[in-house]
């Protein structure tokens, strides 16, 4: 999911003509291989667009386009792209009109979409339908589809960062398993992570080098990357200045974590399936990926820090393009309500892909691993909590910023505060920039 945000930063809408658009955009497409696959809308079809990024997921959306079929009674046309390059192709189609009538988006490039216009509110299509029930929905899933106060997708898949272990390792050492209902502290995390790390054949933790998994550490210890009207950037308050110079003693001071080799490459995920690593940071979307692992594993709530376990929840949605009109616009929402329906996410979910945005789905989210319920204990409040990932209309260059400078800390070659003192400026310019974004978005809708 993280990939989907790896797209180069798009120019701004406000003012930009197509061409210019297109010159732009067509640079980028044309460098990942993906124009030819661009084609005009069938109609009378029901067409909708994914990312898929491995056997595994396609055979997911299969499923999902013959169940679509079922019970529209019509041609199902899915546009799967790998991870990547999605979002390019996306935008590419958008300005072309030829978007499918319904598009998959990640949570956190809803708000950039909506504030563009580039897809619709759906607020009156749900109030004039009375078979759709939007409370069979997690709220954190409700609030990451909307921005400004409307609602502009509708979830399939919810869920917060979890921690990855390896049950053998921890077997092997004679160290029980952690409790699957009381998150551990930091220092507790940090003791066992240290006593687990016997370099170079094991290590205690693993998480990508990056703001994505940095940012759950951040709102367990208060802190979040701006500030709650999203004007200022925050990093340099002592909650996320905490948060931060914890997760990188992990890998310079207590050196818990297997040496980076290349931040670019560097893969948790990789590192936790090759079985000599105790911990990993991740959400359960990685579990069908996880499946494939030869030793005993499961999943704890997040570490608690400071304001208690809270990590970022993440989620991603369908939505419909602003200009899809008329019946073209009465079929996107029969087909949105479908490939968000108890039956399609029951789909996804008995495929271990992620947790389904609904509840009435969640049962279908089987084990392995055995603590899996955990997941759903904590979108309902009963086990740790969540944070919902909050992003700006320009998060994409937020976390390109994040993303030249933060990591060398990871590597030692600058210190916490260096890094964030360096960063907060153009920060703040960006958050000013997001602001702008909003303001504009506010005088289009009159």
């Amino acid at each position: 999911m993280s990939a989907l945000d790896s797209r180069p930063t798009p120019p701004p809408q406000s003012g930009l003509s197509r061409r210019s658009f297109l010159k732009y955009t067509g640079a980028a497409v044309a460098a990942s291989g993906v124009l030819t696959a661009c084609s005009s809308t069938p109609k009378n079809a029901a067409t909708w667009s994914m990312w898929s990024s491995s056997p595994a997921e396609r055979k997911v959306w299969e499923d999902f386009s013959k169940y679509v079929e079922q019970q529209l009674k019509l041609a199902s046309i899915p546009t799967l792209t790998p991870s990547g390059p999605y979002p390019t192709k996306l935008d590419l189609q958008l300005v072309s009109g030829t978007a499918s009538l319904v598009t998959a988006l990640n949570g956190t490039l809803i708000p950039t979409y909506a504030s563009r216009g580039a897809h619709q509110p759906l607020d009156d299509l749900i109030a004039a339908d009375p078979d759709f029930k939007t409370d069979d929905f997690y709220p954190l899933s409700r609030k990451i589809s909307s921005f400004n106060g409307k609602t502009y997708a509708i979830g399939f898949d919810v869920a917060p960062t979890v921690m990855y272990y390896n049950k053998t390792i921890l077997a092997k050492a004679g160290i029980a398993a952690p409790s699957k209902t009381e998150p551990m502290t930091w220092e507790a995390f940090r003791e066992l992570a240290k006593e687990l790390t016997k370099p170079p054949d094991q290590y205690g933790f693993t998480c990508a080098p990056a703001i994505d998994d940095l940012v759950s550490w951040i709102y367990c210890a208060g802190g979040n990357v701006m500030n709650d009207d999203q004007s200022v950037s925050t990093l340099n308050r002592p909650e996320a200045m905490q948060a931060i110079q914890f997760v990188i003693d992990l890998f310079v001071k207590d050196q818990v974590t297997p040496p980076i080799s290349n931040l670019v490459t560097e893969s948790s995920l990789a590192n936790f399936m090759e079985g000599n690593v105790a911990f990993m940071q991740n959400g359960p979307w990685q579990v069908v990926n996880v499946r494939k692992a030869k030793f005993d594993w499961d999943v704890i709530p997040f570490p608690a820090g400071a304001a208690g376990s809270t990590p970022r929840v993440s989620g991603s949605s369908f939505a419909i393009p602003s200009g899809v009109k008329g019946n073209d616009l009465e079929l996107a929402w029969r087909l949105l309500k479908t490939l968000t329906s108890t039956g399609a996410l029951d789909i996804y979910a008995k495929a271990g892909r992620n947790n389904p945005a609904r509840l009435s789905a969640g049962s279908a989210f089987k084990p392995p691993p055995d603590n899996l319920g955990v997941v759903q204990d904590i979108l309902a409040g009963k086990v740790a909590g969540g944070h919902a990932f909050d992003v700006t209309t320009n998060w994409n260059q937020v976390k390109q910023l994040l993303g030249q400078d933060l990591p060398r800390t990871f590597l030692g070659q600058v210190s916490v505060a260096d890094a964030i003192d360096g960063l907060t400026p153009r920060l703040d310019v960006l958050m000013k920039q997001h602001q702008d974004n909003v303001r504009q978005a506010e005088a289009r809708k009159g």
